[in-house]
């Protein structure tokens, strides 16, 4: 007689619970104090993550960008105040391509879109201040694609422009209001797996996604305090999951979000302190979604935190279901 095994069905619901549940986020480390030395920063803005784990940081009021190792080993630094190549003024963003051999920055107060080899090389530029296609007034984000595509957060002009990899004008969208597709100071941009592109808006207190070239999908937040509300959202970024993490400024929290905006979690409380934040202004997440780095503006550091409690990987709950076929 064949034997059959017995599981208590609450074994499989405590396995689908497991599943459906967000995982949560605990300090795991940080680096950086306020000055200009390597690894100091000044109101660094933005950070971001290369595909070999590598970290940029957008050093803002030191006119630089860094780069550091996946746990804050100092490697380089390029950049210093000015217009000329390879100078900034208050540079706001930082995006590596998809390969990671490209870094892509947002020159802010330069009105234009810089892009560097891995080590900090001078490529390329595009922009100039204006109104016109491939113009940007503070131009305040800048994310890549899967495919390549450059996306911009046009901030004070209250649009997102996209591009080729080369700086070639693709299409834009926005205008200033709060209405669907139009926005008050976008401030950041990031592009999920699947292509669809995140913007937060600093005035509107809120998030919106759109497809690849603009048209809208959907948007949550308004300004407040409780779970998925936010005081001028800043940063935003998207895991190899396709979870969505808001750095929620003038709360001093990260929330995250499923790919649609359900709420999932928040951690976070005003301070010094490890786990604290003194205005997170960027956000992002390593290729392999168990770490989430967010660069504290006022606090002149970058902490990171590590994924805890993840949920059953579908596979392990598909095991557990054939105990019943």
């Amino acid at each position: 007689m064949k034997k059959v095994l017995v599981v208590p069905a609450v074994t499989a619901l405590a396995a689908a619970a497991a599943w459906a549940s967000p995982p949560t986020y605990e300090y795991e480390g940080q680096w950086g104090t306020p000055g200009t030395r390597d690894g100091q920063f000044y109101h660094p803005e933005d950070v971001a993550v290369t595909p070999n784990g590598n970290v940029y940081v957008a050093d803002k009021d030191n006119h630089r960008i860094q780069y550091f190792t996946a746990t804050g080993s100092f490697l380089g630094k390029w950049g210093t105040l000015g217009s000329g190549d390879g100078q900034f003024n208050r540079p706001r963003s930082a995006a590596p391509a998809p390969d990671g051999k490209i870094v892509y920055v947002a020159d802010g107060q330069n009105h234009r879109i810089q892009y560097f080899d891995a080590n900090g090389s001078f490529l390329s530029k595009w922009g100039s201040q204006g109104n016109g296609n491939g113009q940007f007034k503070d131009p305040m984000g800048v994310a890549v694609a899967p495919n390549g595509n450059v996306y911009v957060a046009d901030s004070l002009h209250d649009r997102v422009q996209y591009f080729a990899a080369n700086g070639s004008f693709l299409g834009k969208w926005g205008v200033w209001g709060s209405g669907r597709g139009q926005f008050d100071c976008p401030k950041a941009v990031a592009v999920a797996p699947n292509g669809t592109v995140y913007v937060t808006e600093t005035d509107n207190s809120r998030l919106q996604y759109f497809t690849p070239t603009g048209s809208f999908l959907g948007m949550w937040g308004a300004y407040g305090t409780g779970e998925g509300f936010f005081r001028k959202c800043d940063g935003v970024a998207v895991g190899p999951n396709s979870r969505v993490y808001v750095a929620d400024t003038d709360n001093h929290r990260i929330q995250y979000f499923t790919a649609t905006g359900s709420f999932l979690g928040m951690w976070g409380t005003p301070g010094s302190g490890p786990g604290q934040f003194y205005y997170p202004y960027g956000v992002a997440v390593s290729p392999t979604g168990d770490r989430v780095y967010v660069a504290g503006y006022n606090n002149h550091r970058i902490q990171y935190f590590k994924c805890v409690n993840a949920a059953v990987a579908p596979s392990s709950l598909g095991r557990v279901k054939a105990l019943f076929r």
